[in-house]
């Protein structure tokens, strides 16, 4: 047979109608219950709709954790609540081969190009009602020339020495101080440099002078009379900024003495050619091409990589840095959980004239005017409230809860499997005594039970122990349904001949009860497997729906739909409840499907034999 006809064959016997008129030689082949379950199962289209489904799920939740790591003590208010997107990156075609200036905001990138034109990609809303997409109309028709995107703003330089800044306002953000704006007689000052920060923003002028307005109670906005007409760069961390003075040496600009940033490395009296800053720490290149990082290091900013080409500028993003090197290739290090870390083949080759790195993004620009980007692109399924992938945690949650579900069943499995046989095969006093046990534990309201173990415990024991303890209670209490069904079967199992032979033949009695019976009941159990473990899953998840679960930061399916038990979240955050309560929904059914189908294969009579 050819290949084609084999993989036809196989297409008709998974989605194919079955032939009815079967062959007697056909049958007489079918020398097993399990075989011809099988084959009964495999031509039914909803049961392998089901079994498709559910192992597609199984191993996107098995194998995906392993390439979408996840951090359960990682937060960011950067990016709360973020819709799906996928455009962070995503730079527009008026821009390519004539970029001007390109600033990364938390969730959104601004730049202007050579024509003057501002544009703005990525999620743009700060606020329900401020919105940085909303390109101001004076700032529409002004010649842009330079952009700098904050935490919630926006600030603009064009042609003609003008600052523009929109977005949250509400700090102070807009009030520019009266020496940059041109509009003043005495004011002769020439804007060279634009910087945005946390609810403040910076200018530096052509007299080495910068200035900073903004929320003044978060950071030290003041600068030091003595670094006035000195300053060559600024630059801005997320509650402070650093200056480079014109003998080469970096200072600290504010009036605060002792901090994390005020501590000046030794090494950066002079010789530093460039700084940079990232959401808590500062860098300096020197002209030997050392780079050194101080302040609050806590994602690896001072880790930085040895190479062959001497690094010449410095970029800052949230925890990362990248520097572009001599020879025109482009390094980053820090924190790279967005991939913001990770520099793309297609960047390293000579050709890179300048970079624009921020938050979590960077962009390569190319002596021919090619972009080339790296680092978050956006979240495909959302944030929550605290910043988290939503995507990711489906995928480590859905690990958990099925994980849970499938321990919990075979504990299951196992007592309700060994108690129905014995009572099955023994009876009398065995049985009895069994039965009774059965009836007590069946007859504990589970959810209840459970409840108040929970409450009993508390926060006594970790997460760990807890994702245990619910395995074991579950399997614990789960048992009688399946000792029922394998007893019921068993006492009409023994009574065969084959049992009868076997015992005058002297074999054990656990040999004929475990060996010769039990597998002739297999299919069946196998059903009640198939949808108890549907159960298991359904009953952790409401555990931790009701709070009494796994906890957070540890995903399940339950506890992410918990966290969504909100008005609020339901009507405005939609991604964070719909997302969830569908993959638990397609994957609870698909076991279902299959389930069903198993019984009615099991069953010849379903099938009208």
């Amino acid at each position: 047979m050819s290949e084609q006809k084999k993989k036809s064959s196989l297409l008709s016997r998974l989605f194919g109608n079955r032939n009815k008129e079967v062959d007697i030689l056909v049958e007489e082949q079918i020398q097993s219950p399990g075989r011809m379950m099988l084959d009964n199962f495999l031509h039914n289209r909803l049961g392998m709709l089901g079994l498709i489904g559910f192992v597609a799920i199984f191993l996107f939740v098995l194998i995906a954790p392993y390439f979408v790591p996840i951090n359960l003590g990682a937060s960011d208010a950067t990016q709360t609540h973020v819709p799906p997107t996928s455009g962070m990156l995503k730079i527009p075609n008026e821009m390519k081969g004539k970029v001007q200036a390109i600033a990364p905001g938390p969730t959104f990138g601004v730049g202007c190009n050579t024509d003057g034109d501002v544009y703005i990609w990525g999620y743009t809303k700060i606020t329900d009602k401020i919105d940085v997409g909303k390109i101001p109309e004076k700032v529409q028709k002004a010649n842009i020339i330079d952009v700098a995107a904050g935490y919630d703003h926006i600030v603009a330089l064009d042609d003609k020495n003008n600052l523009y800044v929109w977005g949250n306002t509400r700090l102070g953000q807009d009030r520019i101080p009266g020496e940059l704006k041109s509009s003043r007689p005495s004011a002769k000052k020439e804007i060279i440099q634009i910087e945005a920060g946390y609810q403040i923003s910076g200018a530096l002028t052509n007299t080495g002078e910068a200035y900073f307005w903004g929320n003044g109670n978060m950071t030290d906005i003041d600068v030091k009379k003595e670094f006035q007409g000195r300053i060559k760069k600024i630059a801005i961390a997320t509650y402070n900024y650093i200056l480079l003075l014109d003998d080469g040496s970096v200072a600290y600009g504010g009036l605060q003495k002792n901090n994390a940033f005020t501590n000046i490395p030794e090494n950066l009296k002079s010789g530093v050619v460039d700084i940079a800053a990232s959401g808590d720490t500062m860098a300096a290149v020197k002209e030997d091409g050392k780079i050194t990082v101080w302040g609050n290091i806590t994602h690896g900013e001072n880790n930085v990589p040895e190479t062959e080409s001497k690094p010449v500028e410095i970029y800052g993003g949230r925890y990362h840095y990248t520097a572009l090197m001599e020879n025109g290739d482009v390094i980053s290090w820090g924190d790279n959980e967005h991939k913001q870390s990770t520099v793309t083949s297609s960047v390293n080759s000579g050709d890179v004239e300048t970079v624009f790195a921020g938050f979590y993004q960077n962009y390569a620009v190319t002596k021919t005017g090619e972009v080339h980007t790296w680092g978050l692109s956006g979240h495909p399924l959302g944030t929550d409230d605290l910043g988290r992938d939503i995507l990711t945690r489906i995928i480590h949650g859905g690990k958990t809860t099925m994980t849970v579900g499938a321990i919990a069943e075979a504990i299951a499995i196992i007592i309700g499997v060994i108690l129905g046989s014995l009572a099955g095969y023994f009876g009398g006093t065995t049985d009895l005594l069994i039965m009774r046990i059965a009836e007590i534990i069946g007859g504990l309201p589970f959810l209840p039970f459970a409840l108040l173990l929970s409450a009993i415990i508390g926060t006594r024991i970790d997460v760990q122990l807890r994702m245990y303890l619910i395995m074991v209670v579950l399997g614990l209490l789960s048992w009688t349904g399946i000792c029922r069904l394998i007893r019921a079967q068993i006492l009409a199992e023994r009574e065969k001949e084959f049992v009868l032979a076997a015992q005058a033949m002297g074999v054990k009695e656990g040999t004929i009860i475990f060996k010769h019976i039990l597998p002739n009941v297999l299919s069946i159990l196998l059903v009640e497997a198939t949808l108890g473990f549907a159960t298991c899953m359904l009953t952790e998840s409401s555990l931790s729906y009701l709070g009494f679960g796994i906890t957070p930061p540890t995903p399940t399916w339950g506890n992410m739909l918990t966290g969504a038990n909100n008005s609020i979240v339901i009507q405005q955050y939609w991604w964070r409840w719909v997302f969830p309560s569908a993959i638990f929904g397609i994957c609870t059914i698909c076991i279902n499907l299959m389930g069903d189908e198993i019984r009615d294969a099991v069953d010849p009579k379903s099938i009208g034999r």
